[in-house]
């Protein structure tokens, strides 16, 4: 039997909001446990959710447009003293980040974003509510062949605190991701610290992240996989998973599960066996092999296959390519994404699951991660 160190991948769970004109209580014999909230203090959650997030977006916009609904002197109306303290230093990281993109050759020109209430609860004068944020930042024409906009979904959880003359403050907004920051998320992603078994993998080279670097572009179609088949297929089940397979957000999380399906669909031929074992790769529809779903293991078997090789550079990637990111750099891969876009100019887009994503560009992940290690698949 081959020595396995599942070293899962780092993904969060995200489902896909489902608005709802109520909300129902949670069952409370006592009368003591939550209780739903009301309209009324509902619509106040989202009014505040509302105003905290798009915030966010628009301190990465570089011409900021005059913010929808936004009242003078509103900017910090239903904050708690030190999240006001909290959310003046996440706006600062969120424009360095801006500036970090800027010198990366990127800038956003729009930023719509929008939040529903999943849920909202009321103990005590204490309310716990669940939100989903669908942003879509719309890229300013730098180089002229970027893609009009990168879209995400994301949830936060919010704790809030009843005031005199029933007003709400905010004491804490929570990601509910464990994935890559959302580009206006200014909090790092948390990673998982795994202890080294001792035995040797097919880990693969790291990628230089300098740019620019030498092309290394491959025919889309009429070799032995359609690359344009993998990127339509990221895109169309970035934010609509595919019935067909089963989610993995709450199990390592979705993100290598979903670049395997898109894998498959561009051509990739499973590679049945045990499931344990690293070389195979394989789903079935009830199980699954740990490479199709395990950031490492996916690595192992693409590298041990030669389905893949590493690229010295990540500005070599091109559509169908891979991107592989340990964040803290203790040997074990956090996530996987999809190249589905690269402009003539040789910026390669990325489309993934948890935090659901579509066509972010790779100056945005190395300007939120610029520490970290990655590696670059030529599928």
């Amino acid at each position: 039997m081959i020595p396995k160190r599942f070293r899962p991948a780092f993904i969060a769970a995200l489902t896909v909001a489902l608005t709802s004109g109520s909300f129902l209580a949670y069952s409370a014999s006592a009368g003591s446990g939550p209780e739903a909230a009301d309209r009324a203090a509902t619509d106040a959650f989202a009014r505040i959710a509302d105003d905290v997030l798009s915030r966010r977006s628009e301190a990465l916009v570089e011409e900021q447009q005059g913010r929808r609904g936004a009242a003078p002197g509103s900017s910090k109306a239903g904050l708690s003293a030190k999240f006001k303290k909290d959310e003046d230093t996440a706006l600062s990281s969120l424009r360095s980040r801006k500036t970090r993109l800027a010198e990366l050759g990127e800038a956003y020109s729009g930023a719509d974003t929008r939040v529903t209430v999943e849920r909202a609860t009321v103990t005590g004068g204490r309310a716990t509510v669940l939100v989903s944020e669908d942003t879509k930042l719309t890229y300013k024409k730098l180089r002229g062949d970027e893609p009009e906009t990168t879209d995400f979904r994301t949830r936060y959880e919010l704790k809030l605190t009843s005031k005199k003359g029933g007003r709400w403050e905010l004491d804490s907004v929570k990601s509910q991701e464990n994935g890559p920051v959302a580009v206006n998320e200014p909090v790092a992603a948390k990673v998982n610290t795994v202890k080294d078994d001792g035995n040797q993998y097919p880990d693969g080279t790291p990628a230089a992240t300098k740019y620019p670097a030498t092309p290394k572009p491959k025919a889309k179609t009429g070799g032995a996989y359609d690359y344009s088949a993998m990127a339509k297929y990221a895109e169309k089940h970035w934010s609509n998973y595919n019935p067909q397979y089963r989610k993995f957000n709450g199990a390592g999380g979705d993100c290598t599960n979903f670049i395997s399906q898109a894998l498959k669909a561009g051509g990739w031929k499973p590679v049945p066996g045990s499931s344990s074992d690293y070389r195979n790769w394989w789903y079935d529809g009830s199980r699954q092999s740990d490479s199709w779903v395990g950031a490492n293991e996916w690595a192992w078997f693409t590298l041990s296959n030669k389905r893949a090789a590493n690229l010295a550079n990540v500005y070599q990637m091109d559509v169908g390519d891979v991107l592989q990111v340990d964040f803290n750099k203790d040997g074990s891969k956090d996530h996987s994404m999809m190249v589905t876009y690269r402009s003539g100019n040789g910026m390669p887009y990325l489309t993934y699951h948890s935090t659901n994503t579509y066509r972010k560009s790779l100056a945005s992940i190395l300007a939120s991660y610029p520490d970290a290690r990655y590696f670059a698949y030529r599928t």
